[in-house]
């Protein structure tokens, strides 16, 4: 049995709306790949009447729609929670300015991709090169909308799917958007597979609770750990 010899302390990291954005966030993906998928490539399910079959596809359809409309608000209070949030959910830590999240984002890279080292990073919150994977995702979270609501215009009546209305044309036509529109939903399956493998993979490694943390809240930190971030030791400011 492994017992802990480093004292730990409880740290506050993610707040309730940066949680919250999280788990609509995980459903509405689950829901958008699950009913894109159908709707890109329905099943065989000709085998009732046809009117039962369009009653189908358009719950599918409808779910689909749903789901994109909160993924779409849920995205855009992501965005606003970067300057309003605190420390550990501000923008600063998502985009690498800085020449110490570089060095992080190799140091990462050794550990998580290469498994040249079992060494701990000193992150509290996301390390540098977590963060900027999350950054490059809502981009791509960007482009999803801007794709899905610029298809969505040409059957809608609703003022917001109307002002993604430039992107078909932009794009070079109806079937280069969704073409887009369906590589980037297995953009987000593998990001999903891979998100999932790497929380349990450093759960286990780091044993500091970053499972339960996006749903508590809290983590379990090394004193010496938060001493450096405390005293601001690296040429990382915590603001800009």
């Amino acid at each position: 049995m492994r017992s802990r010899i480093i004292p730990l302390r409880e740290v506050h990291v993610w707040e309730l709306p940066v949680r919250m954005y999280h788990w609509i966030n995980a459903l509405c993906i689950l829901s958008l790949c699950i009913t894109g998928y159908l709707i890109g490539n329905p099943p065989a399910l000709m085998s009732g009447t046809e009117a039962n079959f369009s009653h189908w596809f358009g719950t599918i359809r409808l779910i689909h729609f749903i789901s994109a409309f909160v993924f779409f608000f849920n995205f855009i209070f992501r965005l606003y929670w970067g300057f309003a949030g605190n420390e550990f959910s501000r923008w600063y830590n998502y985009i690498p300015l800085k020449k110490c999240q570089w060095k992080e984002i190799m140091d990462v890279i050794k550990v998580d991709v290469l498994q040249l080292t079992h060494k701990k990073i000193d992150s509290i919150g996301h390390n540098s090169l977590a963060s900027f994977i999350y950054f490059i995702t809502f981009i791509i979270f960007l482009i999803q909308c801007c794709t899905g609501f610029g298809m969505y215009a040409a059957m809608s009546n609703s003022f917001l799917p109307h002002l993604f209305a430039w992107v078909v044309p932009f794009l070079g036509g109806d079937m280069n958007v969704r073409q887009i529109h369906h590589i980037l939903m297995w953009a987000f399956i593998l990001f999903a597979l891979v998100h999932m493998y790497l929380v349990f993979y450093h759960d286990y490694i780091e044993r500091r609770g970053v499972t339960s943390s996006m749903i508590g809240g809290w983590k379990f930190i090394e004193e010496d750990v938060i001493e450096r971030h405390d005293n601001n030791t690296e040429d990382c400011p915590k603001k800009f």
